[in-house]
C-alpha cells in the first residue's frame, strides 16, 4: 500500500492506492468518513502495451493517466493522481522529447506553462511527490477525502500508451498533419478523457465516468474531440472508471 496526502487547500483530503485483489488479504489502516471518495480504475484488455526499445526487444508497459477535479464552470481545482513519468519528466531515453501528446488536455488544465513553453511538469520543476506514482500494475482504487466546499464537482480521468500506432495514427505521420503524434516515439492513438459529475448532496452512491473524447494528438492543445472512430486498442486500455462515495 502505497500512502499519500496532497494538498489540503486545493481541497482533496488523504488518498490511498491499492490493487483491488489485494483488498481480501491486507488489512489496510484507512478509515471511511461520511462524504469519503474511492476512484476505481479498472483494466482492459490492452492496460499494457508493448514498447519498443531496440534490436527487437520490447517491455510491457502501463499507461501514463491523470485524474483530477474541476468545477462546474470547468475550471481546475486539483490533481488527485498522475503517474511519476509525465509529473517528473521521468521518461526512458527521451531524449529531450518532453512528449507533450502523453495527457494534453489535464497539462493544459492545470495551466502551469514551464520555461520552455509547454505545460508539462520538468525534472527541475516537478508535481510534487504527494500526488504522483508509478503506474499501477493491475485494477487499483484511490480513496479520497473531499475538504472545504465543494460539493458538486466533475471528475475526470486522462489515459495514453506511447507508441501505441493504428492505421489512422501512424508512426510515419509528418509533422503538421492532423494524425501526427509526436513521430516514431510518440503517442499513436491520441489519450482519451472520462468524466463524472459528481453531487456529494445527492442519494447518488456511485457514479461510472464516461468516455467524452480523446485529446490533442500532438498535444498542442487541450481541446477535447469527441469523435473517437480512428481509435482502436485505446479504446480498451481501461474497462471502467468509477467513483464511489462511502
Amino acid at each position: 500500500m502505497k500512502a499519500v496526502r496532497f494538498f489540503t487547500q486545493l481541497g482533496i483530503g488523504a488518498i490511498v492506492i491499492m490493487g483491488f485483489n489485494l483488498c481480501s488479504c491486507k488489512k489496510y489502516s484507512y478509515d471511511y468518513q461520511p462524504g469519503n471518495l474511492e476512484v476505481k480504475v479498472t483494466q482492459g484488455e490492452h492496460w499494457k502495451h508493448d514498447f519498443p526499445l531496440f534490436l527487437g526487444i520490447k517491455i510491457k508497459n502501463t499507461p501514463q493517466m491523470a485524474i483530477w477535479v474541476e468545477d462546474l464552470d470547468g475550471n481546475y481545482v486539483a490533481t488527485v493522481f498522475a503517474t511519476k513519468k509525465i509529473a517528473t519528466e521521468g521518461w526512458m531515453a527521451n531524449g529531450g522529447n518532453r512528449r507533450k501528446e502523453a495527457l494534453p488536455h489535464w497539462c493544459h488544465k492545470r495551466g502551469v506553462q514551464y520555461p520552455d513553453g509547454l505545460y508539462l511538469p520538468t525534472k527541475d520543476q516537478p508535481l510534487v511527490d504527494a500526488i504522483t506514482g508509478a503506474t499501477p500494475d493491475k485494477s487499483f482504487q484511490i480513496k479520497t477525502t473531499p475538504k472545504g466546499n465543494l460539493r458538486q464537482f466533475v471528475l475526470k480521468f486522462e489515459v495514453n500508451h506511447s507508441t501505441d500506432f493504428n492505421s489512422a495514427y501512424p508512426k510515419g505521420a509528418s509533422v503538421g498533419d492532423s494524425n501526427y503524434s509526436g513521430g516514431e516515439m510518440g503517442g499513436g492513438q491520441p489519450a482519451l478523457v472520462y468524466a463524472a459529475l459528481v453531487d456529494l448532496d445527492s442519494m447518488t452512491k456511485e457514479y461510472k465516468l464516461t468516455l467524452v473524447g480523446h485529446s490533442s494528438p500532438d498535444g498542442s492543445s487541450g481541446e477535447l474531440y469527441p469523435d473517437l472512430s480512428d481509435l482502436t486498442t485505446a479504446l480498451s486500455i481501461v474497462k471502467d472508471v468509477a467513483v464511489v462515495i462511502h
